[in-house]
């Protein structure tokens, strides 16, 4: 594990290199933070489902440009024939590349840990469910991240890489839509309501954000993730030989 860590302490060091991290991480405080209490005012509700129910559209456009230069920038200035010839195994390295990502997205919702603060000082908010919202937003992420890391891997302009993870993180999401699935029901029987139950991500978040933490919620998210890292694993694998 000490080849991961190596990739990991390499790679959440680079966000910190140039501003771009600091200008990601106060601007995604803003739109999310902001948003949410720009609601809160207006409904005076002590709790946070507009801010977990948002926060999907937020991160469809936050998350790809995270990971959109995890592989691109390798692939374009030409370190990615090093890393090639490391004595690292191949998953080793896409761990490390990911759980920098991850962690980076962490901070990011660790910035927002004041919104609950500041409701239990003003309110008496259901902590079970805002505990809940929590690990819901860190399962999705981990989905979108894992999804971008792969793309990100397949092209060497990031935002081209951008724009595909986007896609396909909005692809997860849409189908996960009950208005999607029925209008897809509609042209094939049957069809778009196995893509919501199975393939989209919408009715899983759901659940887990209103307190309902389900095995089968948890499932999806962490086998969702670990495909996507196993098709970056064998990609890469695919390069090297």
């Amino acid at each position: 594990m000490g080849s991961v860590f190596i990739i990991f302490r390499r790679e959440f060091r680079s966000y910190f290199d140039s501003p771009i991290a600091y200008i990601f991480l106060i601007v995604f405080l803003l739109l999310t933070a902001g948003w949410y209490m720009t609601a809160f005012f207006l409904m005076g509700n002590a709790d946070m489902r507009s801010f977990f129910g948002n926060l999907p559209l937020f991160n469809l456009f936050f998350l790809p440009a995270v990971t959109m230069r995890l592989w691109a920038e390798d692939n374009r200035i030409g370190t990615m024939e090093m890393l090639m010839t490391l004595p690292m195994k191949s998953w080793h390295i896409v761990m490390g590349k990911y759980l920098a990502s991850l962690a980076f997205y962490g901070l990011g919702l660790l910035g927002t840990i004041t919104i609950p603060i500041t409701l239990t000082m003003i309110g008496s908010p259901d902590m079970g469910a805002i505990v809940a919202g929590y690990l819901g937003s860190f399962l999705l992420g981990a989905f979108f991240l894992a999804v971008g890391i792969f793309v990100s891997g397949l092209f060497k302009d990031q935002i081209t890489a951008f724009v595909v993870s986007l896609i396909v993180c909005f692809f997860f999401y849409l189908v996960g839509d009950g208005t999607v699935a029925q209008t897809v029901d509609g042209w094939v029987s049957g069809v778009g309501s196995f893509l919501q139950r199975f393939v989209g991500l919408t009715t899983h978040y759901a659940d887990i954000q209103r307190g309902v933490v389900d095995l089968r919620n948890l499932i999806y998210f962490v086998s969702m993730s670990a495909l996507f890292l196993v098709l970056n694993t064998l990609a890469l694998e695919g390069r090297r030989y």
